[in-house]
């Protein structure tokens, strides 16, 4: 998933063309399966026509399809790209994020991650619901993709064994405006004692301690300065998945939402989407990390 020559927008959308096998798995917000429909998204390039006669501007169409487990196909949608909204922003790698730009207690809100390696796709969709007195997390979808052909045998949960140790990388973030930060240095070190997790966060300038309660598959962070904070759910998933997030929308606090993919024993990705403490959408991060210390 290495950065490339690829700078606009829409090249970077084009390195999700092909016909992608795989499913969608529904999850409570506690990561517990619902369902898993086998799904196939097409993307390609076409064009589509514009107002003034005979011009046409370039498009990308996506369909999406579900199964039966049987080899039988059901359309379900068709969507044609014309242009990338605000909400969308992608990285030189593909990785994307897309989703609500505005936090509400009256609307719903949520964000969709994704990531391209080779034939490999992961995405995940997190979803919240208004709600009194607070929005709570309610629905996530995991998606996982092979191009071309079916997806091979799904590799097994992330586990906190696999997150321990120390993790060197660097972090791009990239604006609205399609600005793009200079690359940084990040460092993050995960320490497991027990029943409990401890985590730093470094970068110049900056480092952050927390501790997680570890729940089998999830972790649980707690902020002891800000009691009334909801705790900060981490769901290890299958296939090296990650997803980091509020189990309730914060209300006059910037927050985050995350989403990890291990690649290898010793290569992560992480894709976070930045709200400030008005609940407006503000940047979008892509860190990659190598584990140099077990």
């Amino acid at each position: 998933m290495s950065s490339s020559s690829v700078t606009t927008q829409w090249d970077r959308l084009r390195l999700h063309n092909g016909c992608w096998y795989g499913s969608f798995a529904r999850l409570d917000a506690t990561g517990r399966l619902i369902e898993e429909t086998p799904s196939m998204v097409t993307l390609r390039d076409g064009e589509t026509e514009m107002s003034e006669p005979h011009a046409m501007a370039q498009a990308i169409h996506q369909t999406v399809a579900f199964g039966d487990g049987d080899g039988n196909w059901q359309p379900a949608s068709r969507l044609t790209y014309r242009s990338l909204n605000r909400g969308m922003l992608l990285l030189a790698s593909g990785a994307y994020s897309q989703g609500s730009l505005q936090a509400s207690p009256i609307a719903e809100f949520g964000a969709e991650f994704g990531f391209v390696m080779g034939d490999r796709r992961l995405r995940v969709v997190v979803q919240y619901e208004p709600s009194s007195p607070c929005n709570p997390l309610t629905h996530l979808t995991l998606i996982r993709e092979h191009r071309n052909t079916p997806a091979p045998d799904e590799r097994s949960p992330l586990t906190v064994e696999q997150l321990v140790g120390v993790w060197q990388g660097n972090s791009r973030s990239i604006y609205p405006d399609w600005y793009e930060s200079a690359a940084m240095e990040t460092r993050l070190e995960i320490v497991g004692a027990g029943d409990r997790l401890h985590q730093t966060l470094s970068f110049p300038g900056f480092e952050r301690h927390s501790t997680a309660v570890v729940e089998n598959h999830r972790l649980l962070f707690s902020s002891s300065t800000k009691p009334d904070q909801s705790p900060i759910q981490v769901l290890l998933l299958t296939d090296g998945a990650s997803i980091t997030a509020p189990l309730a929308l914060p209300k006059g606090q910037a927050f985050f939402l995350e989403v990890g993919w291990l690649v290898s024993p010793t290569e992560r990705y992480r894709l976070i989407r930045h709200y400030d403490a008005q609940g407006a959408w503000s940047h979008l991060t892509l860190v990659q990390e190598k584990k140099v210390a077990a």
